[in-house]
């Protein structure tokens, strides 16, 4: 058979690099110490108030409530709500004020 009509393929390898994002950060400012059990504790929630954050939240709450006996969950508007306000010094300060021992943040959709 000859090799007339046919066409030679060459096949090139490609070099892809690609760039982690997550890249390495230092610590700063550690997060806060986590609490060993929920029962018997006191919790608050600090929300975006986002995506469905009505629905989830006070569902959160009540099985918080449901499962862990002693715990006392403060109402989902205890805190200031919006992307605006709940990384202020002063929602922070209201935060520490109440006397929580947790705080669960955000509605992770």
């Amino acid at each position: 058979m000859s090799s007339e009509g046919y066409s030679r393929i060459i096949h090139l390898m490609a070099t892809l690099e690609f760039h982690d994002p997550s890249g390495a950060i230092e610590v700063k400012q550690p997060f806060a110490p986590r609490v060993s059990a929920l029962a018997g504790r006191r919790v608050g929630f600090v929300s975006n108030d986002q995506w469905q954050a009505f629905r989830m939240l006070p569902l959160l709450k009540k099985l918080l409530e449901a499962d862990f006996p002693g715990i006392e969950v403060l109402p989902i508007d205890a805190f200031p709500q919006g992307n605006a306000v709940i990384g202020s010094e002063e929602t922070a300060a209201l935060v520490k004020q109440s006397g929580v021992d947790a705080v669960i943040i955000g509605n992770a959709a």
